[in-house]
């Protein structure tokens, strides 16, 4: 098949990771299977794939709801307790520490994720430490497939516009895995300018 089918014709996990889909199109369909939701969109393309296989389903990491939570006030001397999410207690904290600039990325989730007994100024602290690393580009994670497209289609087309680029990322997912020519393509698509893009 060379058309991207309707979701609910797909019968097999390899045709399912055969197209892109958005996270609400997986939701539902784990809705109308009665497969679990949670977990972010490759662990539930990969729940997916199982329950249409037929095969066991890999198992589904639960966030603990009893872990204790900062809340306000906090201070550079407050230790993070076991199970602390980036919350936006912690965020104003940070931003009034940081300046507004601050956001939590892959550094601060993981200080935060793995940090319990540390203080928040540790957390602070961290947050300086990487700023040189974090500088750099980081490569996008596979679940955000639509931000490493663009990232390297305008890249390779620096003088194209937005519409452009949407363009091409629709083209792009429409197609099955292996026929996709990727974003580093040399032809152009045509600019679109009342084109609407569904993710």
């Amino acid at each position: 098949m060379t058309d991207r089918p309707p979701l609910t014709h797909v019968r097999s996990g390899s045709e399912l990771r055969r197209w892109y889909w958005t996270l609400a199109e997986l939701t539902e369909l784990a809705r109308t299977m009665g497969v679990p939701r949670g977990g972010g969109k490759l662990a539930l393309i990969e729940r997916l794939a199982a329950a249409l296989d037929g095969t066991a389903a890999p198992e589904h990491a639960r966030r603990a709801g009893s872990a204790r939570q900062l809340g306000p006030p906090v201070t550079v001397d407050t230790v993070i307790p076991a199970g602390q999410r980036c919350s936006q207690v912690l965020r104003a904290f940070f931003r009034d520490q940081v300046g507004k600039g601050f956001v939590f990325d892959e550094f601060m989730r993981a200080f935060i994720r793995d940090g319990a007994g540390r203080t928040l100024g540790d957390a602070v602290s961290h947050w300086y430490d990487t700023r040189a690393e974090a500088a750099r580009e980081r490569p996008v994670a596979a679940q955000f497939e639509f931000n490493a497209f663009l990232r390297q289609w305008r890249r390779a087309h620096p003088q194209a516009d937005r519409a452009a680029a949407l363009a091409a990322w629709q083209e792009h997912r429409s197609r099955p895995v292996e026929d996709r020519p990727g974003p580093s393509r040399t032809d152009t698509p045509p600019t679109d300018e009342g084109r609407t893009t569904v993710r």
